[in-house]
This record gives C-alpha cells, structure tokens and sequence, in this order.
C-alpha cells in the first residue's frame, strides 16, 4: 500500500495534470481564435510567421492526450505510464519554450517580413483574384489604404484612380470613382502591425506562461515516478 507521502505526491501529481490540461486548452483556444479571426490577413504575412497559430492548435490538442496518460499513471500507480507522460511532457515543454521564443524573434523583424509580402501582393494586384480580394477585405476593414497612402496606388494604375475599397463614402455628386481626394490617408501596412504586434506578443506570454506550470507538473511526475520505483523495489 502506498505511503502517506506517496499518495500526497500521486494527487499532488494527478491535479497538476488537471492544469496541465487547462493550459492545453488555453493552447489549442488561442491558436483557434488567431487563426479564425486573422487567417483572411495570411496574404500579407510570410507562411513561416502564420503557421505559429496551426502549431498550437496541435501543441494544445495533443497535451489532451499526453495529460490522459498522466491521470491514469497517477491514479492507477504505473511507473511506465509516468515515466511516459514525463517524456511527452518534456518534449511539449522544449516545443513551447521554442514556440515562444521564435514568436519573440520574429516579432522583432515583423515590419521587414510584412512590408515585403505588401509590396508583393500590391506589385501582382492586377493578375490575381485572390490578391485583388485579400486588399479588398483589409482596406475594407481597417479602414485604409494602400501600403503607407493612399498614393502607393499610382504605380499600379498609372493615374489617380484608386481601388474602391479605399473609399468608404463617397459622395457621387462630386466623384464618381474613388480618387485620393475621397480616400482614407491611413496606409494599411502599420495599421495591420499594430494588430498582429500585439497578437504575437500575446501568444509569446501565453506559451510561456503556461510552460511554467507544465513544468511543475513535470517535476511532480518525476517525483511520483521515483517513489513508484522505490515502493516497488521494496515489496
């Protein structure tokens, strides 16, 4: 029969776990929400910065399974099954330290990375529909224009005619075609940082603040796995 310090350490263990998948949750929720509210922006970030959100919502689905074995180690006294949830457990935790540091990293060189899909996605506005839609959607609703300006449209159709969705009103008595006149002064670029700048942060805090708890878990696990084998040695 288990000691009194052994089944301290064995619940101790088991509602660590509980934490340890709420902070899944919290992974696979804030990887869900960032995807589906900000997936229709992917256009004007690099696909190596926007697959952050897709890692979570995996990191997050898997640490359910990893806190199954955990639960069931604890409660039922396995060693191996303790011993595997700690080594899962680890792996997950090094992935998120990565995760968050990367987000850090790529946080700092967001505006080199964004400017350059911009440019590319305005300079090949004419020969894609896909593009033609993802500018559509965002001067629409960040309420902006162009790159930096409104005048960044120029260079693409080569007079002063700009893409409706610069425009927000206009009043057809004076215009009948949006022109920099009637349209927003506000580029689209800085706009969208602002929004992601913060969301990358956030993801960044999230990942490794929920990587200080699951590395308690992991500790109490390694510690209910020692005691297992040295109860066992005993008997």
């Amino acid at each position: 029969m288990a000691s009194g310090g052994l089944t301290c350490v064995k619940y101790l263990t088991f509602f660590c776990n509980l934490l340890f998948a709420l902070t899944g949750l919290l992974i696979f929720l804030v990887g869900g929400m960032v995807q589906l509210n900000y997936a229709h922006y992917s256009s004007f970030v690099s696909d190596h910065v926007w697959t952050a959100p897709i890692i979570l919502i995996i990191v997050g689905a898997a640490v359910a399974v990893i806190c199954f074995l955990g639960c069931c180690g604890a409660l039922k006294e396995s060693s191996c099954m303790i011993l595997s949830f700690a080594l899962l457990a680890v792996v997950i935790f090094l992935l998120e330290i990565g995760l968050g540091l990367a987000g850090y990293v790529k946080h700092t060189g967001l505006h080199q990375i964004m400017e350059c899909q911009f440019n590319s996605t305005m300079q090949h506005y004419k020969e894609r529909a896909d593009y033609r839609d993802a500018w559509t959607l965002l001067q629409t609703e960040l309420d902006c224009c162009g790159i930096n300006g409104p005048n960044d449209w120029e260079t693409i159709f080569r007079n002063s005619t700009l893409p409706a969705a610069c425009c927000s009103l206009i009043n057809l008595s004076e215009a009948k075609e949006c022109t920099n006149v009637h349209a927003t002064q506000h580029g689209c670029l800085q706009k969208l940082l602002e929004i992601l700048d913060s969301k990358t942060l956030i993801l960044a805090s999230v990942v490794l603040g929920v990587a200080g708890i699951q590395m308690l878990t992991i500790l109490f696990a390694c510690c209910l796995y020692r005691s297992f084998r040295r109860s066992y040695d005993h008997v």
